[in-house]
């Protein structure tokens, strides 16, 4: 009787010990679970182009991080060009990005308005039509029958290119021209124009100043040349229109570093410079040399206004070329500037016009 008694005793203990066990063990993971679940994931996306300065120099230092908190994590993601940005948008793999105003101009059409907002600039400028010297070209005309590069079919770059070649008279051979446009990364368009497979490539920095100082590429065509005051919309910071609903306090801090990082660039420019390079050597495995980096980085502005006129005029060029489908579409809630503004007027900054 005794004997079993023990036993009895020695059974009770392991089964309560156990479920103290089992206890502490449900009672970890719901701390974990409630701890997983109050960190927001901020999911950042931008170009590794001079054009995407603001982008770059913010993540480097740190600001956007600080800025939204020990409770967020960011998540940051690079791309080639627009439209595979936004793809990633319509995802949900990118929150906030930036990006040039056509491929936003297009997410924004092709979801009816639901998917995105422009909220801020970046950038102004920084783009170059660059020739071969043994391409022959001199003027518009000589465009004829010759392979131009842009970094994307439906970028920034590329309706532009396409804008430009019609407005002189001349089409894309795939709408039945003369003129090859021929989409490629970015770094195969150094490789195809330094051995001669193109004769041209409409690019953003700093691959326009590398084609003309590593390869010997004749500038053509400045496209600030193109516009009233030299200035247009070259990158714009969108968010998703979800996470704006669900997270404006996020947006609200998100701008606050923006605006800090424009005027940093502004107001250290060597400084900028030397993190903008670094950060390219990391990102693409190469070093711009001195001359690249200068001759870049005076080809833009950077800003924090998104020249939203331009946007629009950029809209029509892109609606013109077939990109935006058969009716002209209506952009009046695309550029939403009321969380830039509210951030500009805490910091006693001139608000942004619509």
């Amino acid at each position: 009787m005794l004997k079993q008694f023990f036993k009895r005793c020695l059974s009770l203990i392991a089964l309560l010990t156990l479920f103290s066990f089992v206890c502490a063990a449900c009672g970890s993971n719901a701390t974990s679970s409630n701890s997983n679940s109050n960190k927001v994931t901020v999911h950042l996306g931008y170009f590794p182009n001079m054009t995407h300065a603001v982008a770059i120099v913010g993540v480097a230092r740190n600001a956007f991080k600080q800025a939204l908190g020990p409770d967020v994590a960011l998540d940051i993601k690079t791309f080639n060009a627009g439209p595979a940005e936004i793809e990633a948008l319509f995802a949900g793999d990118i929150d906030i990005g930036f990006v040039g105003p056509n491929p936003a101009v297009n997410g924004y059409v092709k979801s009816n308005g639901a998917a995105l907002r422009i909220i801020a600039g970046a950038s102004s400028g920084g783009v170059l039509f660059v020739v071969r010297p043994g391409a022959h070209i001199q003027s518009a005309r000589d465009l004829n029958g010759k392979k131009i590069a842009d970094p994307q079919l439906g970028g920034t770059q590329d309706v532009s290119l396409r804008h430009y070649l019609q407005q002189n008279g001349l089409k894309p051979a795939d709408k039945g021209g003369t003129v090859q446009v021929i989409p490629a990364q970015n770094a195969d368009i150094l490789t195809m124009f330094r051995q001669g497979q193109i004769d041209g490539a409409w690019v953003p920095e700093p691959w326009a100043s590398r084609l003309v100082v590593e390869d010997q590429g004749r500038i053509f065509l400045d496209e600030r040349s193109l516009w009233p005051d030299h200035q247009f919309s070259t990158t714009t910071v969108i968010v998703s229109k979800k996470f704006l609903d669900q997270h404006p306090d996020l947006v609200g801090r998100f701008l606050q570093a923006d605006v800090d990082t424009v005027q940093y660039i502004k107001s250290n420019p060597a400084s900028a410079r030397t993190i903008i390079n670094s950060e390219l050597k990391r990102m693409t495995g190469k070093e711009l040399s001195n001359a690249v980096l200068n001759a870049a980085f005076n080809d833009l502005d950077i800003t924090y206004d998104p020249l939203a006129q331009t946007i629009l005029e950029a809209s029509d060029s892109a609606y013109s070329l077939g990109f935006l489908g058969a009716s002209k579409p209506d952009l009046s809630g695309l550029i939403d500037l009321a969380p830039l503004n509210a951030v500009l007027s805490a910091k006693g900054l001139p608000r942004v016009a619509s």
